[in-house]
């Protein structure tokens, strides 16, 4: 069923959502601080941009994408045009599901969320958690409404942390990988655009075959792996140097922050 959504926040993550939630044939409202950013919103996706409480009084549903720092002033700025028939969708990392409910009116169904750029080319990864007034069909609603950019999955709130670390950070993991491997291949002799070509298109079909083959991650590497060949030598000094360790690490140090961002 097509819903009304106000769309609070219209930066990349938000302008990702405007466009998956169009594509479902959902009418969306923007609230954007910005006004040029704004008029290009009005422009791209024929869109209304209209004030916090004007948007959320045509809305069923509530898609909270600003800044973690802006939420709580932006939900209490909202005043009585929030009800407890509204559902409040978020994907402002680290903002606990409690903490937002504090803000609104008593009973108002919260499913917190963590999408990834992604979503920008519509396979993004979402994970979505309730709060402590959501029900199922809540729940339902959410999946339903984040589907159109990509692939949903439902955790507890206390994964969201670890959510955050994989996938909400990851896509600039992998892309920190392509930076260094294209690097490589400038180092070894080929023009930046070949490398840069060999190493996506390496990545894209690496990532499909991870996602469609039902191998998994190691027993693919090990079938590109042959005794005493090449890759085994590549990923003998990705070991000895630590890499495992690294992403472990950087996984921690993303965990660490997203609680931060909670309070």
């Amino acid at each position: 069923m097509a819903e009304t959504i106000a769309l609070l926040g219209g930066g990349k993550m938000g302008e990702a959502l405007l466009g998956g939630l169009q594509r479902a044939g959902h009418t969306v409202v923007v609230v954007e601080k910005s006004r040029d950013r704004g008029a290009y919103l009005t422009q791209r996706y024929g869109v209304d941009v209209l004030d916090g409480p004007s948007a959320v009084g045509q809305a069923s549903v509530v898609l909270l994408a600003t800044k973690p720092h802006d939420v709580v002033a932006l939900l209490r700025g909202l005043g009585d045009a929030v009800t407890a028939q509204h559902l409040l969708v978020s994907v402002a990392a680290g903002i606990t599901a409690a903490t937002m409910e504090a803000a609104l009116p008593e009973g108002t169904p919260v499913v917190r969320c963590m999408p990834n750029t992604p979503a920008l080319v519509g396979e993004g990864m979402t994970a979505i958690a309730p709060g402590a007034g959501a029900g199922e069909a809540h729940l339902d609603l959410a999946a339903s409404l984040l589907a159109g950019v990509g692939r949903v999955v439902r955790v507890t709130e206390a994964q969201l942390d670890a959510v955050t670390a994989l996938s909400g950070s990851g896509p600039a993991y992998f892309f920190a990988v392509v930076e260094a491997l294209v690097d490589a291949g400038v180092l070894l002799g080929l023009p930046r655009p070949l490398a840069t070509e060999l190493v996506v298109q390496t990545a894209v079909g690496s990532a499909a075959m991870l996602r469609d083959s039902g191998d998994s991650a190691t027993g693919l590497r090990e079938a590109v792996t042959s005794p005493g060949g090449t890759t085994a030598a590549a990923l003998r000094e990705l070991d000895e140097r630590g890499l495992k360790a690294a992403f472990l690490a950087a996984a921690e140090a993303a965990a660490r922050r997203s609680r931060e961002l909670g309070g």
